[in-house]
């Protein structure tokens, strides 16, 4: 029973009590007060009728005809007169009849009468005893009409006081209701402080749950500032802040081996006669070389979302994304270089620079040498210093916009999408869930289109609201045909946060099927949620009623700002593959995820590593504290 409820049974019960106690008291007292006078009654009359026959030398017949007219009156139950020896000499007594009260409350009220007595004399001798009991029904009547009254009156203040009682429970219950919602989402994973309630005893109590989130936001940020430390040391170069090699070729292994890649554009870039410049400067010229090189790279392809990184001592890399102008990009950063290492470089130029596209599933090594051998053709023919690497060929032609909006809108029209599914497997090696990214075809015989092909074409023509509402109803009818399946994973773009009716729409799909909801996994990847973080916040909100788990894939890029994601409710976290891969030979990699599970199990979420390649990557995640791991390498 909830505790508003609970206070105002009590409210009620008091109020019962105190009106049922004041109503039985004031008729025990009135009853008294009756009994009372109709025994003072009783008495003076005997005493009068007494004196009265006393004075007129009585005889049994005017005794009798005294007793009569007495009597008729009307007032008196009992009239008797009885001689010395016992012997009635007159009596009237009235028969039982109405009472001018209920029979129940004659029952539960009885009204004594004291009878009242007196002697007769005649001269100086007795003649007799005279008894009177005057009549109780009026009594009753006065009482029962006391009753009646006091219990209107009663009733008009309990109603007064249930209408003060409502509006101070009214008063409690906002305030009340706010540190319960408080401590409910404590329960949820969101950590958030509510206003002070101006009730004493509520307001100490919202004091103290302020101080508690407080305290473990505090305790969270910390912990998260000194694992942003450590995670930089491990996966970036300590003179130009940028990526190291280690990390950026996990970055490239997972873009070219992602479900959702579309692949993208791979520059190379070496500074001319870095040793050179070394001997005839000094080694802090050169440090300061190689910082301004980082910042002019860095700031040439901001606008591009690509990763920048120095591989070595005069190597450094961009991987950009599909769609990128290589040529135009590389001739925009060389003219930046020279111009802003014009000072080291005695007007030679500052550096070479090999690109080129690459496509999903490539191989790396294939890629890198080809890449290689165009810087290394760009460094040997002086020219512009710029040198594209030759394309593999594919299948695949390139479609314009509007051709992947009509194969796009095809495809959802005549339902050619399905999910492929990928396990997802607990640390004792137990299925947690399936993993199942959207595939399209485009014609009745085509092949199935991974996702990084056609995501970043919809993205562009807002389209992902409506595929993401198909994968959804695909998860939710496999739900359904297979109840033993424990989860599901459906992967959202951050992009269908943003559309208006997407999470209305999303809402009644789950509700129509409320029974499976609850086994449903959704998930956003980390960059979209962190860009779109109100949106994200409100469909997390929304979801949890609904019983659905919700979580953040690719996890770890930003991780700087997961002090943001305290008041969302998050159930998991799936940890990029870049900072998995090769993380048993990786001790600074093993002491960032180390400390990751340890902040994200004590606010309870739960930790999945995407990209294992290999059972010792798994083996090393399992002593980390991952709970579950997919990739190539996992077998269920």
């Amino acid at each position: 029973m909830s505790m508003y409820r609970q206070l105002w049974l009590a409210i009620i019960a008091s109020m019962l009590l105190a009106l049922g106690g004041g109503l039985l008291a004031s008729l025990l007292s009135a009853r008294g007060y009756l009994e009372s006078q109709l025994a003072i009654k009783n008495t003076d009359n005997a005493v009068a009728l007494a004196l009265s026959l006393s004075q007129s030398n009585p005889d049994p017949v005017t005794v009798d005809l005294v007793t009569a007219s007495l009597f008729d009156s009307g007032h008196y139950e009992l009239v008797r007169v009885i001689d010395p020896q016992g012997a009635v000499i007159a009596q009237r007594k009235a028969p039982e009849g109405d009472l001018d009260a209920p029979a129940w409350f004659v029952r539960l009220l009885p009204i004594h009468s004291v009878p009242g007595q007196a002697q007769i004399s005649n001269g100086w001798k007795q003649f007799g005893t005279v008894t009177l009991i005057s009549h109780s029904r009026f009594a009753y009547g006065a009482l029962w009409k006391s009753a009646y009254e006091m219990t209107l009156a009663l009733s008009l203040a309990g109603l007064v006081g249930g209408c003060l009682g409502s509006l101070v429970l009214r008063r409690l219950r906002k305030p009340l209701m706010t540190v319960i919602d408080q401590a409910a989402a404590i329960t949820q994973r969101r950590f958030v402080t509510v206003d002070l309630p101006r009730v004493p005893e509520l307001r100490q109590l919202a004091v103290a749950m302020n101080d508690t989130v407080g305290r473990l936001k505090s305790m969270f940020e910390d912990e998260a500032s000194r694992l942003e430390q450590m995670r930089k040391e491990a996966n970036f170069d300590a003179l130009t802040g940028l990526v190291n090699r280690t990390h950026f070729l996990a970055r490239l292994r997972h873009t070219l081996e992602a479900e959702d890649s579309a692949g993208g554009t791979l520059f190379l870039l070496r500074l001319n006669d870095l040793s050179g410049i070394n001997r005839r400067l000094g080694r802090e010229p050169t440090d300061s070389l190689l910082k301004l090189s980082a910042e002019v790279i860095t700031k040439s392809v901001s606008e591009l979302g690509s990763v920048v990184a120095r591989l070595n001592g005069a190597d450094f890399a961009v991987l950009a994304y599909e769609g990128v102008d290589g040529r135009g990009v590389s001739s925009r950063l060389m003219e930046s270089l020279d111009q802003a290492a014009s000072p080291y470089m005695g007007g030679a130029r500052a550096a070479s620079i090999g690109y080129g596209k690459f496509s999903r599933n490539e191989d790396i090594g294939s890629l890198l040498a080809r890449i290689d051998a165009a810087l290394a053709t760009a460094e040997i023919h002086s020219g512009s210093g710029v040198q594209e690497a030759l394309s593999l060929q594919t299948k695949e032609l390139p479609r314009s916009t509007d051709q992947w909006a009509k194969l796009i809108a095809l495809a959802l029209k005549n339902r050619w999408v399905r999910l492929i599914s990928f396990p997802v497997v607990n640390v004792s090696g137990e299925m947690s869930h399936k993993e199942c990214p959207l595939r399209l075809m485009f014609d009745e015989a085509g092949e199935w289109v991974p996702a990084g092909r056609f995501l970043p074409v919809a993205e562009r023509l807002k389209l992902t609201p409506d595929l993401d509402l198909m994968a959804i109803s695909l998860g939710l009818d496999e739900l359904e045909r297979a109840p033993d399946l424990v989860g599901l994973a459906i992967n959202l773009s951050a992009s269908s946060l943003e559309s208006p009716s997407f999470l209305n729409e999303l809402l009644a799909a789950l509700a129509r099927r409320s029974s499976v909801a609850p086994r449903l996994w959704l998930e956003v990847p980390e960059e979209g949620a962190l860009k779109h973080l109100e949106s994200f916040r409100a469909l997390c909100t929304a979801l949890k009623k609904l019983g659905c788990r919700i979580g953040l894939e690719h996890f770890g890029h930003r991780f700087s700002q997961i002090g943001q994601l305290h008041d969302l409710g998050l159930d998991y976290l799936k940890v990029d593959s870049s900072f998995v891969r090769g993380v048993d030979a990786n001790p600074g990699n093993e002491a960032f995820l180390k400390g990751l599970c340890s902040i994200a199990h004590n606010i309870g979420l739960q930790v999945i590593a995407e990209g294992v390649s290999t059972s010792s990557e798994f083996i090393a995640l399992k002593a980390i504290g991952f709970d579950a791991a997919t990739g190539p390498g996992i077998q269920t």
